[in-house]
């Protein structure tokens, strides 16, 4: 069983968001984290869920060193594509955040998370997609938002998890731990080809 293989294992998660932290926890997985500055550059020329894998991946050059050579690392970036296309980042201010939701709610939008792995001589990376559309919300009921919950460190300004997925979502097709920042169920599966495990 995975969980069996992986405690013989040292894991580290490349991330400092919270809820990575809870999601890879809520595996049962045992991990530390460690953070490396890395700056998240958007490559424009590149498909949406190759960007969030670029990412990904460009956060393990941090880890490509001997210390972690016998290191499972993990890191992990979402981004958010606009109905019209446009690759959507965090926001800086308020406003940027309130023209973010509100360009959200036109049409079904797309959550991608690039993960990335490395273990020993190995990187395996790949993208998960969840599409998300909201119901109607008001511009006071935004601004409530931002304002309470400030989502400066979310791509797209706004946290599945918080109020506003609460009341604000009308549908979601894929993973909802996707959108929340790891797909738990698609790591999950990687993980066992990475170690073979065997599927049954």
């Amino acid at each position: 069983m995975l969980i069996d293989t992986l405690k013989n294992i040292p894991i580290v998660l490349g991330s400092q968001s919270p809820r990575r932290k809870e999601l890879l926890a809520a595996m049962d997985i045992d991990f530390d984290v460690e953070v490396y500055p890395v700056e998240e550059k958007i490559n424009s020329n590149l498909s949406p869920d190759a960007i969030a894998i670029d990412i990904a991946r460009a956060k393990l050059t941090a880890f490509d060193k001997a210390a972690y050579a016998t290191k499972l690392v993990i890191t992990a970036d979402t981004i958010v594509v606009a109905p019209n296309g446009q690759v959507i980042g965090k926001p800086h201010t308020e406003q940027e955040a309130i023209t973010m939701v509100t360009s959200l709610l036109l049409n079904t939008h797309l959550v991608i998370t690039g993960v990335a792995l490395q273990y020993k001589a190995t990187v395996v990376s790949f993208a998960e997609t969840t599409k998300v559309q909201f119901a109607p919300l008001s511009t006071d009921e935004i601004r409530y938002y931002i304002d309470k919950y400030r989502p400066y460190d979310k791509a797209g300004a706004y946290g599945i998890q918080e109020w506003i997925g609460r009341i604000g979502i009308d549908t979601i097709t894929g993973s909802f731990e996707n959108v929340m920042g790891l797909p738990t169920q698609r790591l999950y599966r990687e993980l066992k080809k990475l170690f073979d495990c065997p599927a049954i």
